[in-house]
């Protein structure tokens, strides 16, 4: 296609786009896309921000596609490349225009400038990842309280809510969450700091700032200042402070620090603040004075949205039933749904075919999975969780420990194999009625206690790994 009818429909698209996408966004990432080509149904797009590729993706992409199909009249797919050469081009008239009076600048400029701030900030501080944002948080009934809850506090941070802590198993949506926050928060409030860290990071720092040798006071007093001059404090997975008494008594000081001076701050957890071992009282009763929120494992409409949602950013057509399956085989947590999604497409793009029922159920091969699984296995798995033997669980005994783990086994050798009861009974070495009762125990259990229900699916991720 000529490049002057390329050109004029990237006009036509962006006229689309000023319309749908806000007025700071557009003219930061969208209006300095030049457009290079149209070939093969996808339209090629060079941009002189190194940033922008990944941004418009993960911020802009059902904006940009809507445009495209509305201008073209179909679905059209598109590309977003960094030129450095445009970029270094793009250098020089700024540097020309700077030196003119600034009453010729445009209020659009100054909205790129602001936005490009933000975004230095976001990356040289604030240590988020750009594909956790609430606008691509896909809120099921399993999270609906809990997205509800930080998008309150995004948008009053430390006026509600704070601290807020949000528990859940490994895979959930967590540090997408607390993420999601952040930005919100950058980008919305550009004048407030914010800071994202893992526990485990924050350890390490501790640990290298502790060492002997050189102006150690120094070191330490930078660290904790650095923690504590913020706004907007974002720590992840807080039970790995447990045992970890010093760094517990950093937290301890920095929390109340924030606190006192009014700032937001947001805990994430793969359990109760009452559930970290060795965690004391005086931190513990802090993480619990604001409000605490769980997320669950995502509900099959939840896990089906999810896997539409990653289809659409892939430019994937994906059948109904080709869904299904995923979340139907899927159904412990985002993340491990996400992988699944992530070997499909994969395989498509690498075979150039279609998606389909078929290719879906080649590639994840789910059932030979469930069939791998015995009992012998299944046992072997919960014994270890619970520290006790698959003797055990053979054996009379009537023991508490021992009783509630095989109770367990029974539950999950019957929802993980493909055995019958009378089977399960044969290993167990046990009545079939009591093995009915073992699993009707947890299956009731599951549906109201959170531990349980952790449990169980922390059992099911090991013997899925």
């Amino acid at each position: 296609m000529d490049i002057l009818e390329v050109k004029k429909l990237w006009s036509d698209v962006k006229s689309e786009l000023r319309e749908t996408i806000p007025a700071h966004a557009f003219y930061s990432w969208v209006d300095a896309l030049e457009p290079a080509g149209f070939d093969n149904n996808s339209f090629s797009l060079l941009t002189v921000h190194m940033m922008a590729p990944q941004i418009v993706r993960h911020s802009y992409y059902s904006q940009m596609s809507s445009a495209f199909e509305k201008v073209f009249g179909r679905k059209i797919d598109f590309s977003i490349d960094y030129d450095a050469a445009l970029a270094e081009k793009y250098k020089k008239e700024k540097k020309k225009e700077s030196a003119r009076p600034k009453s010729i600048y445009k209020e659009e400029e100054e909205d790129q400038q602001k936005s490009m701030d933000n975004l230095a900030q976001m990356q040289s501080f604030s240590n988020l990842n750009l594909k956790y944002k609430f606008e691509n948080f896909v809120v099921g009934e399993n999270n609906r309280f809990a997205h509800a809850v930080a998008y309150t506090v995004a948008q009053n941070p430390a006026k509600k809510y704070n601290p807020l802590f949000i528990y859940g198993a490994s895979g959930l949506g967590k540090t997408h969450l607390m993420q999601a926050i952040g930005h919100y928060i950058i980008f919305n409030k550009p004048k407030l700091k914010v800071k994202y860290i893992k526990t485990e990071e924050y350890v390490n720092e501790l640990i290298k700032n502790l060492q002997y040798g050189g102006e150690r006071n120094a070191r330490m007093d930078k660290f904790r200042q650095k923690y504590r001059n913020i706004d907007v404090l974002l720590i992840d997975d807080i039970q790995f402070l447990e045992s970890k008494t010093y760094t517990m008594e950093e937290i301890f000081h920095t929390f109340d620090s924030l606190y006192n001076n009014n700032k937001q701050i947001v805990i994430t957890s793969d359990r109760l603040p009452k559930d970290i071992p060795t965690l004391p009282d005086r931190l513990r009763t802090r993480f619990e004075m604001g409000i605490i929120v769980d997320i669950t494992p995502p509900d099959f409409e939840t896990r089906v949205a999810i896997l539409k949602n990653l289809a659409e950013v892939r430019c994937l057509d994906v059948p109904f039933e080709a869904l299904e399956y995923i979340a139907n085989n899927y159904v412990n947590n985002v993340r491990e749904l996400e992988g699944a999604f992530n070997k499909v497409s994969a395989f498509v793009d690498i075979e150039k075919i279609p998606v389909t029922l078929d290719v879906v159920k080649r590639v994840l091969n789910c059932e030979a999975s469930k069939k791998e699984l015995t009992i012998e296995m299944v046992a072997r798995a919960v014994s270890e969780y619970y520290g006790v033997t698959v003797a055990d669980f053979l054996s009379s005994s009537r023991n508490q420990k021992v009783s509630g783990a095989r109770h367990v086994a029974v539950y999950l050798a019957r929802e993980l194999t493909e055995k019958s009861f009378e089977s399960i009974a044969d290993f167990f070495r046990k009545k079939h009625t009591t093995m009915l009762y073992s699993y009707e125990k947890i299956k009731d259990e599951i549906k109201v206690n959170k531990d349980m229900e952790r449990a169980v699916n922390d059992i099911k991720n090991s013997l899925r790994s």
